[in-house]
């Protein structure tokens, strides 16, 4: 049995849901084969010893060519990410600029910018992250990146039709289920659940599999390109790398044809708010440019059953 994974038997399930978001449709049948998934998403400790072991530079780590960048100004072809800055007061949701910051020097190990560090987080998840820094690490564990498919079926924990993870109610006789925003985005959190930003992995009840923070938390890479089948007409949680053009909502299109891809990202984050995000559940998604970074996106990686995982590499 891999290390700190477990194992999701193959089955069939009705994936999407056609009671919130555009592009959660249409709602369809699924069969997935068995396999491995971490049992959280990957951590700073994790992550620390894939770059410790390899060296290897992440994508907010490292300036940008220029070229790939034609219209980009001079001030954002540094290293740096974008950084959770909230507002005072209620704002235009349209806006992503009313809360998410480029901060020159942000990066996994400095999740808010050069002056934060990684102390006390060694268990909370990596952030920070491209598709390219997820791929890299989970080719290091012998393991691979879950196709959306699997990661939605292992999501719903066996709860094929619900809501969340867990059920049909947000918060089963008060208690919080996952890390996410209560009260009004992106000015006002209640902290019910006890967290601001991230969480330590295993902070929340796991689903009916055994797994945590399929809900909240990061935002989790996938393999599967965004192809939306219907125009996305609700915002999202994070603005498309700013580098490349206004910082718009991240779910306008696209596949593998598009000068910056789009890849499908699961399971909300500690940003998602009913009046803005409702994206915590298990058919919800969105589609993330794939050298896009910031501090609410992770992953987790899966072993399919017919592969063999390399041994002593991430645990």
């Amino acid at each position: 049995m891999p290390k700190n994974m477990v194992f999701v038997p193959a089955g069939e399930f009705v994936m999407g849901s056609d009671d919130f978001y555009p592009e959660e449709r249409p709602v369809h049948p699924v069969a997935v084969d068995g396999f491995w998934i971490d049992e959280h998403p990957v951590t700073v400790a994790e992550f620390r010893r894939f770059v410790k072991a390899t060296g290897y530079v992440t994508w907010a780590e490292k300036a940008p060519e220029p070229d790939d960048y034609p219209d980009a100004l001079p001030e954002l072809l540094v290293p740096g990410s974008l950084v959770f800055t909230g507002s005072t007061g209620p704002v235009d949701l349209s806006d992503v600029r009313n809360w998410w910051t480029w901060a020159p020097g942000a990066d996994w190990r400095h999740p808010e910018g050069p002056a934060s560090n990684l102390n006390g987080r060694e268990r909370h998840p990596v952030t920070h992250v491209s598709f390219a820094d997820a791929a890299a690490y989970a080719t290091w564990a012998g393991k691979e990146l879950p196709t959306e498919a699997e990661w939605e079926f292992a999501a719903r924990g066996g709860l094929d039709g619900k809501v969340f993870c867990w059920g049909d109610e947000f918060a089963p006789k008060g208690r919080m289920m996952a890390n996410t925003w209560q009260g009004e985005f992106p000015w006002h959190n209640l902290l019910l659940d006890g967290y601001a930003r991230t969480s330590p992995v295993k902070s929340f009840p796991p689903n009916g599999y055994g797994l945590y923070d399929m809900a909240g938390n990061v935002w989790e890479w996938t393999t599967d390109f965004f192809t939306p089948a219907h125009d996305v007409g609700h915002p999202c949680c994070t603005p498309r790398n700013p580098r490349v053009g206004s910082p718009e909502r991240s779910c306008d299109t696209n596949g593998p044809e598009a000068h910056i891809p789009r890849r499908v990202t699961k399971g909300g984050s500690h940003l998602c708010a009913p009046n803005y995000c409702l994206r915590y559940r298990p058919a919800a998604r969105q589609g993330q440019a794939v050298d896009s970074t910031s501090g609410h996106i992770g992953f987790r990686c899966v072993v399919r059953a017919y592969t063999s995982p390399a041994r002593g590499t991430d645990g």
